[in-house]
């Protein structure tokens, strides 16, 4: 249902798409001109700037990762194993920062609900709470 709020029609949101696929592909700017470039991230930029919230990744707090999590996993994938989540992650193009500490996770353990997965990773990646 289109409700009429976005800022961008559908056709220049694809058009955008296509600009940015040369730059998340090869992980270097790809114009020519240096002025067409994407700004860098700034130093002091929050750590989502820099990439992906995962696991072992300081400082990956327990709401992040749970945040990061939900927005790839829902309800309805749980109660899952190690295997189904990874799979579900993969599924749902979530960052390999995030779906291989997923996968080293015990093969025998089951998650009800994504704190518990957060949870989880957490205390395996060594890290704290939030």
């Amino acid at each position: 249902m289109q409700r009429g709020s976005d800022r961008l029609s559908v056709h220049r949101d694809e058009e955008m798409k296509h600009e940015l696929q040369g730059l998340l592909r090869s992980g270097h700017p790809t114009r020519t001109e240096e002025w067409h470039d994407p700004e860098p991230t700034a130093d002091d930029d929050p750590e989502v700037a820099g990439g992906p919230v995962a696991p072992g990744r300081s400082p990956a707090s327990l709401s992040a990762v749970r945040t990061e999590l939900a927005r790839h996993l829902s309800r309805h994938t749980f109660p899952a194993g190690p295997r189904e989540l990874a799979g579900a992650l993969r599924h749902a193009y979530a960052p390999d920062a995030l779906v291989q500490p997923v996968e080293r996770l015990p093969r025998a353990a089951r998650y009800t609900t994504v704190q518990e997965l957060a949870e989880a990773l957490v205390r395996a990646a060594g890290g704290g709470t939030g």
